[in-house]
């Protein structure tokens, strides 16, 4: 089994796992930004919920709030397909971003770059069951990742059902 690759007189280079699976809904309208080379992002945040008893035995609700960050066709999709309260599952890998403020202060934070997207069925109106034909997810390609930062820019406003 071959783990590591040498490069050319610079050492050995290694790619370790990094990827991450993620349900959850959409705590608020995705955030749309078209970069100067034309390519789109869609930002969204997925509040994504975690049940189990205390020793108490009373259900507690963990909630932890996951940042997504999806580019070019796919980030096309989601902004077309996703809405607040819309449920999704995302298939991606982790980033970290660091930076240093105006004050000198250190920041970090971490977000999921999405390679996959499902989207979950919409409920009907006045009940649960899919709109869809099916009750399978809607699933969007693969994207090629794209290098580049961009700022979240104008929110697209979706309305549930379209």
């Amino acid at each position: 089994l071959l783990l590591a690759q040498k490069d050319a007189g610079e050492g050995v280079a290694m790619n370790n796992l990094n990827s991450i699976l993620i349900e959850g809904h959409l705590t608020q309208e995705p955030a749309v930004t078209t970069l100067p080379s034309g390519t789109m992002v869609c930002r969204f945040s997925i509040a994504n919920n975690r049940y189990y008893r205390n020793t108490a035995k009373a259900l507690v609700n963990e909630v932890s709030y996951i940042d997504v960050e999806t580019w070019g066709a796919l980030a096309e999709g989601c902004a077309k397909y996703l809405y607040k309260g819309r449920g999704v599952r995302v298939v991606g890998r982790l980033k970290q971003d660091r930076w240093q403020a105006k004050d000198g202060k250190q920041h970090e934070k971490h977000l999921v770059v999405a390679e996959h997207v499902e989207f979950h069925p919409e409920p009907k109106p006045g009940g649960n069951e899919s709109t869809a034909d099916t009750d399978e997810p809607i699933e969007l390609p693969v994207d090629v990742e794209i290098e580049g930062e961009a700022k979240i820019g104008e929110k697209v406003q979706r309305k549930k059902g379209k």
